[in-house]
C-alpha cells in the first residue's frame, strides 16, 4: 500500500483521535481556570482538526487524493508549529495551569511529535503525488 496513505493516516489519527483524547480533561477543555472563550476556542479547534482529518482520510483512501490530504494535513500540523513558534509573543505555553508539562528529556511530547509530523513525514507525502489503486 502506498506509504503516503499511511502518513495521512497516522497524521489524521493524531489530530482526529490521539489530541481530543488528550485534552478532554481539566487540563484543556474543561480546565475551571480558563476563561469560557478559550474552551470555546479549544473545542472548535478540535472539532475541526478532527473533522479535517476525517476528510484527509477520506481524500487519501477512497479519493486518491494523497498530495491534497498531506496538503491539508500540513496545513493543520503546521498551524501548531506556528502557534508554538510564535508563543512567547501571545503568552502561550506548553504547561499547564498546574505548571507541569508532558515532557521527555525536556522537550514537550506534542512539540516533539507535531514538529517531527510536519517536517519529516507530511513533505513526503506531499511530494509523492497521486496515490494509484
Amino acid at each position: 500500500m502506498n506509504a503516503s496513505r499511511w502518513v495521512i493516516t497516522a497524521t489524521a489519527l493524531v489530530l482526529g483521535i490521539v489530541v481530543p483524547v488528550l485534552e478532554l480533561n481539566a487540563t484543556h477543555l474543561f480546565n475551571p481556570l480558563w476563561p469560557g472563550h478559550a474552551r470555546l476556542h479549544e473545542a472548535w479547534q478540535l472539532v475541526s482538526n478532527a473533522a479535517l482529518s476525517g476528510v484527509c482520510l477520506w481524500l487519501a483512501w477512497k479519493q486518491g487524493e494523497v498530495r491534497l490530504a498531506a496538503l491539508l494535513q500540513l496545513c493543520l500540523v503546521g498551524g501548531f508549529a506556528l502557534a508554538h513558534i510564535f508563543s512567547a509573543g501571545y503568552g502561550g505555553t506548553m504547561r499547564h495551569t498546574d505548571g507541569t508539562e508532558l515532557a521527555v528529556h525536556g522537550v514537550n511530547v506534542a512539540v516533539m511529535l507535531m514538529f517531527l509530523l510536519a517536517a519529516a513525514l507530511l513533505p513526503v507525502a506531499l511530494g509523492r503525488g497521486r496515490a494509484t489503486g
